[in-house]
């Protein structure tokens, strides 16, 4: 430990600290538009610069580290009057107007100058240029925004490592995009939306679903039903000034039912009808490795529930797409379902019924509109709409969040259990589908505390686990003695390193899960800013909280799931089935 003073405060910080780790630990802030939790400092904004005693030039606190005896101010004239000037600069150049901004108060540089007093800009100067890139499903950017904070860099190469945003030319020139300031459709680009939701401003930001659904909502011709997938409610609350964390599932509902939706139904559903699905399809793949010894059989398998880690996979790992599962994401099977077995039961056609998902995800929207997702005859999904874009039409319909009763959702299509609550974390789908496997195969419950998977759980970037079946049931005989081996990786840059180990056969496993985003679906990309590990350990024991509340905590429990296989699937992997709920991926060149 290293001993130093902040503001007067006697500090004691671990080596290799730096300043800004020092003093956030001291209950200090320091601001900062460029820094990102466990990355390398780059320095750019310069807005956390602080004086240190000795030195000749204000340090940034970000990228200084903490030296034996050091002393620091943090609120000095000089520094105060120096951080005021350099936001001045910033918002000299900053396309921002405000006004009609979507991230009018949600703005990191809007609240620095608010805080700093800032009440004109002293600099005149050439505003950036502006360019506007609508060219994917998810995304939209807009340089004139950009502050070039590179924080979108950082992420999309370090943390994701897609590598789809760098800085081009240099100096006031500079520009933060694709190569040869390029569109992102024209390069490799997964839409993950990471980018999006650590941009301090408005330069990158989701694709606006919100006019479409207003729309929808207003003709009198359509039945618009409504999907919340799990992560949702351990966060929306957040955009009405709960705590991160907070579980809002009741008045989520409540608020769907006043916005005018003729169902609220729960993506939850699907979750677990996934399990099902992917469950049996595990279980045949192992059948055809351990029984029939065919060399062909792709192992391990990967769950496919994530759309930026198969838009990740059809670009990087081509060799792998054997291995992926051939079950859509719980998204487009309850959108397929919806548009046959629930628009029958309703007396209405796939195309008189609206599906509108509301997804912690930005790629889902880039999922909904791929060709292949078409199984009721038109598109299964019409709108995706992200946690950000649902709090703002709460609020533009001027309901008090806050206020609103719990509400239950509608069924069949609403009945849950605490597996698919738990797909929102990083290790969930794979717990949910052991849950549900070791059960089928043993005719006994999962042997660990409370049914939860303990090496599965946190936010280690790849986590391993090992079962083994001591005894089987008749149909599985084959599978006694057998220790089944997973592992679960989140965010992509940890994903690329599993696959490489897996290459290099370093490591080998039975079943693998892959969550594009740090954390899973709670740290999706179309969640509220600002997400770190602080916000993200507490949306997932909120999710856990919610899974150990339900009665029904495994997918085969699910009545609404026993009730489609009953009334119109059949069987897992039947016809209908592999017809609605199953699909096929191919390179992206």
């Amino acid at each position: 430990m290293i001993a130093c003073k902040i503001n007067g405060l006697s500090v004691e910080a671990q080596d290799g600290a730096t300043v800004l780790d020092a003093a956030r630990a001291a209950g200090v802030r320091i601001p900062t538009l460029c820094f990102l939790e466990h990355q390398l400092p780059t320095g750019a904004c310069r807005v956390c610069l602080v004086e240190v005693q000795g030195a000749k030039a204000l340090m940034p606190a970000c990228a200084t580290p903490v030296a034996a005896g050091m002393v620091v101010t943090t609120n000095s004239p000089r520094v105060r009057r120096t951080r005021r000037q350099i936001v001045e600069l910033l918002l000299s150049e900053h396309d921002g107007n405000c006004p009609t901004c979507a991230r009018n108060g949600d703005c990191e540089l809007q609240r620095l100058a608010e805080d700093l007093g800032i009440s004109r800009v002293t600099f005149e100067g050439t505003k950036t240029r502006a360019h506007s890139d609508t060219s994917t499903p998810a995304l939209v950017r807009d340089n004139g925004k950009c502050i070039k904070c590179r924080r979108c860099v950082t992420v999309c190469n370090t943390v994701q490592n897609v590598g789809a945003l760098f800085p081009q030319g240099r100096g006031f020139a500079t520009t933060i995009g694709p190569a040869f300031e390029r569109d992102l459709a024209d390069v490799v680009c997964v839409q993950c939306g990471q980018c999006a939701a650590v941009c301090p401003v408005g330069a990158i930001q989701e694709t606006n679903h919100m006019d479409g659904v207003w729309a929808a909502l207003e003709d009198p011709t359509r039945h618009v039903v409504v999907q919340t997938a799990p992560a949702i409610r351990a966060a929306l609350g957040e955009a009405f000034g709960y705590p991160a964390g907070t579980r809002v599932t009741g008045k989520m509902v409540t608020a769907l039912r006043q916005l005018g939706f003729d169902a609220v139904f729960d993506t939850d559903v699907t979750a677990d009808l996934t399990i099902m699905e992917e469950g049996h399809e595990l279980l045949k793949r192992l059948h055809s490795a351990l029984v029939d010894k065919d060399p062909k059989v792709a192992l391990p398998m990967f769950t496919s529930c994530s759309p930026g880690w198969i838009k990740f996979a059809e670009y990087y790992a081509p060799d792998f797409l054997p291995n992926l599962s051939t079950c859509k994401s719980p998204q487009q099977m309850f959108g397929a379902l919806a548009k046959t077995w629930y628009a029958q039961r309703i007396g209405k056609s796939a195309k008189e019924v609206t599906v509108v998902s509301v997804m912690p995800c930005t790629a889902k929207k880039f999922e909904a509109q791929r060709p292949e997702m078409t199984a009721s005859g038109v598109a299964d999904v019409d709108y995706v709409l992200t946690t950000r874009e649902l709090a703002k039409m709460i609020k533009a319909h001027g309901i008090e969040f806050r206020d609103l009763p719990d509400g239950k959702m509608d069924d069949p299509l609403g009945m849950s259990t605490g597996a698919a609550d738990i797909f929102a974390n990083t290790g969930g789908v794979m717990e949910a589908a052991l849950r549900t496997a070791y059960e089928l195969v043993t005719g006994r419950e999962l042997p660990v505390k409370n049914l939860h998977l303990t090496p599965l759980a946190g936010l280690t970037g790849i986590k391993e686990a090992a079962l083994k079946i001591e005894q089987a049931l008749p149909a599985w005989s084959f599978l006694e003695g057998v220790t089944v081996k997973v592992a679960v990786a989140h965010g992509l840059g940890n994903a690329r390193q599993l696959l490489d180990r897996i290459r290099r056969g370093e490591a080998s496993y039975h079943f693998v899960e892959v969550m594009t985003c740090p954390g899973g679906c709670i740290g999706g990309g179309g969640q509220p800013r600002f997400t770190d590990d602080a916000v993200r350990l507490k949306r997932i024991q909120a999710i856990y909280a919610e899974d150990e509340g339900k009665t029904l905590r495994k997918s085969h429990e699910n009545p609404a799931v026993q009730q489609l296989y009953r009334e119109f699937l059949g069987a897992p992997l039947g016809h209908k089935s592999h017809e609605l709920l199953h699909t096929h991926y191919k390179p992206s060149l």
